[in-house]
């Protein structure tokens, strides 16, 4: 008996995995495989797609494609005057609009829409039941944005927040279901855009690949030194003031304690402006750029920080350090909607010296970097596998179908 077929739209390719929502998707595509769907997978490619065909195959029975084009400067200083956000306006696609209204009308049992700005692809009338993963509430994040910012920025985003709303808004409620990545975000779902089906799942953590290495493993740092890693694309405009923040706030703190402190800041596409920052902090600041593997950097560290102001959804950066057994600091913002506990699994600090007072009181406690790093691995072991967190994505979208269905039948009935 025929699998029915899931049609999964994504705005962008996922590989190389090297942001939080293409590691959550790939990895919840990756173990749905072979299972109670035959899996297509719909998003831009680019010129050398084919490097990545053995990736694609592990995460889907079909992919289908449209050429992947980098939206330049001139194009996006021109979205500004659009109704539509600027991220949004970005991935519309005259191609991929065409090639899923295609795989729609060739038969498909239920759509998931990976991120809200896969709308833009989709045709305005859904003929099958649907799905909205969000990974993220994205006006909040704008939100955040235009609360740190100052002067023109701070109009920008404000109004670039306010278009997100507005879209997410209306593009939210065509779908039959949202699901969430945290019980926190379900709520906004619900409360700001009268979403009626939210489901929550869980993120998850690949426990074998980032497998578990004791903070003793790394010699204990010196009593004027030690080493701090920071992992995110540096192309994020969250992930740019996160380090900001550090720089300019934090690791002054940390200097004067420490002064022999080195932080590994571990990410592509770092801004011009950050890379001179680095130089000016000479051997106490190293940006990577691209790096193949995060892991090194990870378990050569004696601690990690998530120093997050912006954001929504959760971050996985936390889960991978803590998996490799690393002992966090972080704000609110980086674990949010994570279900881990401030003192039992990582340090919380949101202000600049609190911040600084937890990454010094780790480094020279070992101890205390041992049970952090100990507890959290335990904790990820009994609720976080990707394995898990498949199964229940699974289940929701198996019911979505079943309910859409029937929502469907009854009305060609009446």
């Amino acid at each position: 008996m025929a699998r029915p077929k899931l049609l999964v739209v994504s705005p962008r390719f996922l590989f190389p995995l090297d942001e939080g929502g293409k590691i959550r998707t790939s990895n919840i595509l990756r173990h749905m495989k072979g299972g109670n769907f035959e899996l297509l997978l719909a998003s831009p490619a680019p010129r050398d797609v084919k490097r990545f065909d053995g990736e694609i195959a592990s995460i889907c029975d079909v992919f289908l494609s449209w050429e992947q084009t980098k939206v330049s400067q001139v194009r996006r200083i021109s979205a500004l005057a659009s109704e539509l956000p600027i991220s949004v306006a970005g991935d519309r696609s005259s191609s991929g609009r065409g090639v899923i209204s295609r795989a729609l009308e060739c038969g498909t049992d239920l759509l998931l829409a990976d991120f809200p700005h896969a709308a833009v692809l989709l045709p305005q009338r859904l003929c099958c039941p649907s799905v909205i993963f969000t990974h993220n509430v994205e006006a909040e994040i704008l939100e955040r944005h235009a609360a740190v910012a100052n002067g023109l920025w701070r109009s920008i985003w404000i109004s670039q927040a306010r278009k997100m709303r507005r879209f997410e808004s209306v593009a939210l409620r065509r779908f039959d279901c949202a699901i969430a990545v945290s019980a926190r975000d379900a709520q906004l779902l619900r409360e700001e855009y009268q979403l009626s089906v939210v489901q929550t799942i869980d993120t998850g953590i690949d426990l074998h690949f980032y497998s578990f290495s004791s903070p003793r493993s790394t010699p204990d740092p010196p009593a004027t030194g030690g080493t701090i890693v920071f992992v995110g694309a540096m192309n994020s405009p969250a992930n740019i003031d996160a380090v900001q923040f550090l720089l300019d706030q934090v690791w002054p703190r940390v200097l004067a304690a420490r002064p022999q402190a080195r932080l590994v800041i571990v990410g592509r596409n770092p801004p011009a402006s950050l890379v001179a920052r680095a130089r000016q902090l000479s051997a106490s600041c190293e940006l990577t750029g691209y790096v193949d593997d995060t892991r090194p950097y990870i378990r050569q560290s004696h601690i990690a920080v998530i120093p997050m102001r912006v954001g929504s959804g959760t971050r996985i950066k936390a889960f991978e350090a803590m998996a490799l057994g690393r002992p966090v600091v972080s704000t609110t913002v980086g674990v949010e909607g994570l279900d881990i506990e401030a003192g039992a699994h990582y340090l919380a600090a949101d202000r600049a010296d609190d911040f600084a007072d937890a990454m010094l009181r780790l480094l020279g406690d070992a101890g205390l970097r041992e049970r952090l790093a100990a507890a959290a691995r335990a904790r990820l072991e009994e609720r976080f596998s990707w394995r898990q967190v498949a199964r229940r994505f699974e289940e929701i979208c198996l019911e979505a179908q079943r309910a859409g269905v029937r929502a469907r039948t009854t009305e060609a009935v009446h």
